[in-house]
């Protein structure tokens, strides 16, 4: 079977391999068989060993959803009652867990700073200090908005030192930059298939410690859906899903996890920072400005700044190199209009040779002047 092979330079889903997608084809298994139960077990064992974690230490819980059902499960179900989250907010997806507490009425402080700078740690240390109360920080490793990529091995070194515990989305890092849960001062990471694992959407997951999350078990019930424990001590009694699992899913993301250690986690990254390397000097032969230094990015996201010419438009461009087998993505920025290019999925160097030239085809074709063009 001939499947179209898309390049997409979208922050997820990602490209997959057709191994990945004909895993989905299988025989019709009902969840709660015990064959489907030995495949679980498999999962989960396989996701701890991608954070280089302590299987007696740390454990993977399942969740049916897109990657904010984590953020929601871990901010919802790891505070105390009477205490309060901090919130290291320097972009969109960090914005996005203050909305969660927000929504749940949960006490928090929303530390913000410039979607395009680190957060300063002294600031967050102080914070710390002189809140107490504080049990939960939650930051976004690579902010997916931006590409900044946030120092989570020192903020969750602070994390620590006030006795708090410390929940990072690494949705868009997990699988792809190599993340070690100790070393990285990291008691919870979270992730969902289709990003760095490069399989289908549908399945999000929890990596995260065992001690703390079973010590949750005494602390509010905010959701009945949305509850680590909940699910967690599902898992440990049955060995299956609270709740219907994405069935097919979990078959592409077991072939996908066997792709994973096959390629290797450093060679998988070399070829990941191959892909970004070749996207920003593409963007820089044609002039294109970025949002975040060098020296910050991720080496996921590139995200870059529209130029100043009156024939630039997003939707004709992206639509130009889209009909041709390429998909680029709009940005997440309030206050700048950018697009984004991103490194993720089964492509390499190669694909974005390709890319780049229909990408300079579609800014020749709408009179877009190369190299672009800034007014300041």
């Amino acid at each position: 079977m001939e499947i179209k092979r898309n390049i997409l330079l979208n922050p997820g889903p990602s490209t997959t391999t057709d191994t990945v997608k004909m895993a989905q084809v299988v025989p019709d298994i009902c969840p709660r068989e015990k064959e489907f139960g030995s495949l679980m077990k498999g999962l989960r064992e396989d996701l701890v060993r991608i954070v280089h974690g302590d299987p007696d230490k740390y454990t993977s819980v399942l969740f049916c959803g897109s990657g904010t059902i984590n953020i929601d499960v871990c901010i919802n179900s790891l505070l105390p009652d009477g205490k309060k989250a901090l919130i290291v907010n320097n972009g969109a997806y960090s914005t996005r867990a203050a909305e969660v507490c927000e929504f749940y009425g949960l006490p928090y402080i929303d530390l913000r700073f410039p979607v395009d700078q680190l957060p300063d740690l002294a600031v967050v240390e102080k914070i710390l200090r002189d809140n107490p109360d504080i049990a939960l920080v939650h930051t976004t490793h690579n902010e997916t908005g931006t590409g900044l990529l946030n120092p989570i091995r020192e903020i969750g070194a602070l994390a620590h030192k006030y006795d708090a515990v410390f929940t990072v989305d690494t949705t868009s890092t997990y699988a792809m930059r190599p993340i070690n849960i100790e070393e990285d001062n990291i008691d919870f990471c979270m992730a969902s298939a289709q990003k760095g694992l490069m399989a289908m959407t549908g399945l999000s997951f929890v990596v995260g410690n065992r001690a703390i999350i079973e010590k949750s078990k005494d602390y509010p019930k905010r959701s009945y859906y949305c509850n680590l424990f909940l699910q967690y001590d599902f898992f440990e009694k049955t060995g299956e899903m609270h709740f219907t699992p994405p069935v097919q899913t979990v078959y592409s993301t077991i072939q996908a996890l066997k792709e994973y250690f096959a390629e290797g986690e450093e060679a998988k990254w070399a070829r990941h920072t191959r892909v970004f390397n070749a996207i920003n000097k593409g963007l820089d032969e044609l002039g294109f400005r970025q949002v975040i230094k060098p020296e910050n990015r991720a080496g996921l996201v590139s995200s870059a700044v529209y130029p100043d010419d009156p024939n630039w438009n997003f939707e004709t461009v992206h639509d130009y190199c889209y009909e041709r087998g390429f998909t680029i993505y709009p940005g997440k920025i309030s206050t700048t209009n950018t697009f984004r290019l991103c490194a993720l999925g089964a492509i390499d160097e190669a694909d974005i040779i390709d890319f780049f030239k229909v990408f300079r085809e579609a800014l020749e074709a709408n009179n877009i002047a190369i190299p672009v063009k800034y007014n300041d």
